[in-house]
């Protein structure tokens, strides 16, 4: 592919949620500064688009995500230390950035993996709030192999995902981890035939994206805050965040639907 013409992220909006693609299958997938920039760009407009509601994360071809581009680590082993270390900063910064707008934005952000999830691919599954993996999938977060150490925040959400002590083996030995393996460590949230993937993937976004998004989003929040916080903390914090919520047009409309016994139709607002 010519590089000047490359079209590293597929985006598009469709029934309220972003469906993000990364569009390297030739390479599968794999991280480089294109890549980690235009995902950036891609992450952050659906954070900024008032019209998206969720958001779905996907690899074309036959694989999520395999890590960095090992033909840009190779290059670098040349160059002096200065452009090395200009080089990553610019890659991972991009992705950091990407990164930090998957959990920041108020809205649920969904994974769809399959084939190869290693590296930074692994990282920015771990990012989402949820995961669909097709049976095909396996994962290795493989920077040890590498002689590297973690990015993408693996080394923040591996703990609270699995505990410190699964986070470790998974961060150290880097050992393969097939899809009902991270199904039983609570990596990914369901197990899905590969040619399903994509579909089903999309489909829980626009589930979510149907819902009352204002109160997800706020959710969101007092889950990635709870860490952070002591109990009295975040009972205060979800006091704050149920008031809030009972304000908004989704809550009326969800109270009327429930005693109604219909479905709730929400606006989001």
């Amino acid at each position: 592919m010519d590089e000047n013409r490359r079209q590293d992220i597929l985006y598009e909006v469709r029934d309220a949620v972003a469906v993000i693609t990364a569009n390297r299958p030739q390479a599968m997938n794999a991280l480089d500064v294109p890549l980690a920039k235009a995902l950036q760009g891609a992450v952050e407009a659906a954070e900024r688009d008032p019209a998206v509601r969720a958001v779905a994360i996907l690899g074309a071809g036959q694989h999520f995500m395999a890590g960095g581009d090992i033909r840009t680590f190779v290059a670098s082993l040349d160059q002096p230390e200065v452009e090395r270390t200009r080089l990553f900063s610019e890659l991972i910064g991009a992705a950091h950035s990407a990164i930090s707008s998957i959990h920041r934005m108020p809205k649920p952000v969904v994974a769809g993996v399959q084939g190869a999830v290693a590296g930074f691919g692994y990282s920015l599954m771990n990012a989402c709030d949820l995961a669909v993996a097709a049976d095909n999938a396996y994962l290795s977060l493989a920077y040890s192999r590498l002689g590297a150490t973690p990015d993408g925040g693996s080394s923040y959400t591996l703990p609270r995902l699995v505990g410190r002590k699964r986070a470790a083996e998974i961060a150290m030995l880097s050992d393969r981890i097939d899809a009902a393996r991270a199904l039983e460590l609570g990596l990914v949230n369901r197990i899905v035939p590969a040619p399903e993937l994509a579909a089903e993937t999309v489909t829980l976004a626009i589930r979510l994206a149907n819902g009352a998004t204002g109160a997800l989003g706020k959710t969101k929040a007092l889950l990635n805050q709870s860490f952070a916080r002591s109990l009295d903390e975040q009972l205060l914090a979800e006091l704050q965040s149920f008031v809030s919520a009972s304000q908004s047009d989704d809550f009326r409309e969800g109270v009327n639907a429930f005693v109604g016994k219909r479905s709730p139709r929400f606006s989001g607002k």
